[in-house]
């Protein structure tokens, strides 16, 4: 099985990324454990699309570290899309949207190149747990982590591939428990990866 880990994460004055290196050591650990050969992406390098494009067709499974800003990804992981996803586009991750001229009534964003892999989305929040799933917190009104990162599941799910289990890290910055979450997602790891 093959392994590619994408480290999202973008370098704030607050934020130094040391929790996101943490965790993305412990799934390369954990993959190598199990057998997995290990290819990573940081935000904070230079990539070339070409060579991302060609990780993304080598791997089996995509585990991307995110820390969640401003309710989504960091702009450098944005970008990171918009300059290899638009490149997979033409062809080597996905057909376009699907759809045709000549089958115009296919079903929007059934054209991925990308079915029987999966990918696990690592979250870490400064928010605290309780901000989420609870219809009488003030700004999620109910939603869940997995609804605060529909727009990333539906990238995924464009290019044909099965979420697994999102793991999440909450209250990261006020109330950090980095050996509690460190070993929640080992389990989580060890089950789902």
């Amino acid at each position: 099985m093959n392994l590619l880990i994408i480290n999202t994460h973008q370098p704030y004055p607050f934020s130094e990324g040391k929790l996101s290196a943490a965790l993305v050591e412990l799934a390369q650990q954990q993959a190598q454990e199990k057998g997995y050969q290990v290819r990573h992406t940081e935000m904070t390098t230079n990539y070339d699309v070409e060579e991302e494009i060609e990780k993304h067709l080598w791997a089996d499974r995509i585990l991307l570290q995110i820390p969640v800003n401003w309710m989504g990804v960091p702009w450098s992981f944005k970008r990171y899309m918009d300059e290899v996803y638009t490149a997979g586009m033409m062809g080597a991750l996905c057909d376009g949207d699907g759809r045709s001229r000549e089958d115009a009534n296919r079903q929007y964003g059934t054209g991925g190149k990308l079915g029987g892999k999966a990918y696990l989305m690592s979250l870490t929040f400064n928010a605290p747990a309780e901000a989420f799933d609870d219809p009488d917190q003030w700004l999620f009104k109910g939603k869940g982590v997995d609804d605060l990162l529909y727009p990333q599941h539906m990238n995924f799910r464009f290019f044909g591939m099965e979420p697994l289990p999102t793991f999440a890290a909450f209250d990261v910055m006020k109330n950090p428990q980095v050996e509690q979450d460190l070993q929640r997602y080992r389990e989580h790891l060890q089950r789902y990866l």
